[in-house]
């Protein structure tokens, strides 16, 4: 997806809090609680409305920016148990819609959603069940389109550049080889171009 994953609303205040909705909440109910650091708390509570009024985010990337502002690490977390039980954070839901976005609108393989996955903090297990939303029909597909549109340009050409152009292309959206090379060949034979043999030094040197 492009990033963009939002709500707005409003929640109950905590305890001690004036009523009244705060810049950037998400919508949803957040369960009370007796904070024991009541301003580090709040600013806890304000950061994760800002962060997820921009998108939707994994746990650990909202503990990351918590930490970032100076956050400690218990207070945090006991504000993030209170989005997360209120159905705020979600990285089961995150994951499936990050992999969803991705894989339509930059073309990402399985290999990069993964790999992007992980740098958000997602667990193999929740990782491996939102990439099972991408299908190899589905990943042979973007993988054509993506082909397609990039060997537009490349007439001009001959058949090991564009090989090693395209399959390079596909290498950094995470395509795995074999599906890699099979959609190449396969597209650049469909217009009477044969491609070269997927060698070590066509996938890795630079794309000029």
């Amino acid at each position: 997806m492009a990033d963009t994953e939002s709500g707005a609303g409003s929640v109950r205040p905590l305890p001690g809090e004036a009523s009244g909705p705060v810049a950037g909440e998400v919508s949803g109910d957040v369960p009370d609680g007796a904070p024991e650091s009541p301003a580090e708390e709040r600013t806890a509570r304000d950061t994760v409305y800002r962060l997820l009024a921009t998108r939707a985010r994994s746990r650990a990337e909202l503990l990351r920016a918590l930490r970032r502002k100076g956050v400690a690490t218990d207070t945090a977390e006991t504000v993030l148990d209170r989005f997360a039980a209120a159905g705020l954070v979600d990285d089961a839901a995150f994951a499936a819609e990050w992999v969803r976005g991705r894989h339509r609108q930059r073309g990402l393989g399985r290999g990069a959603l993964r790999e992007e996955l992980r740098d958000k903090g997602i667990d193999e297990d929740t990782a491996a069940e939102a990439l099972e939303s991408v299908d190899t029909d589905a990943e042979v597909e973007r993988a054509r389109e993506l082909v397609r549109r990039r060997a537009r340009g490349m007439t001009a050409v001959d058949a090991r550049t564009r090989t090693r152009r395209l399959l390079g292309l596909l290498a950094r959206k995470g395509y795995g080889r074999a599906l890699a090379f099979r959609v190449v060949r396969e597209e650049l034979e469909s217009t009477g171009v044969q491609a070269s043999a997927p060698d070590e030094e066509l996938w890795f040197e630079p794309d000029d």
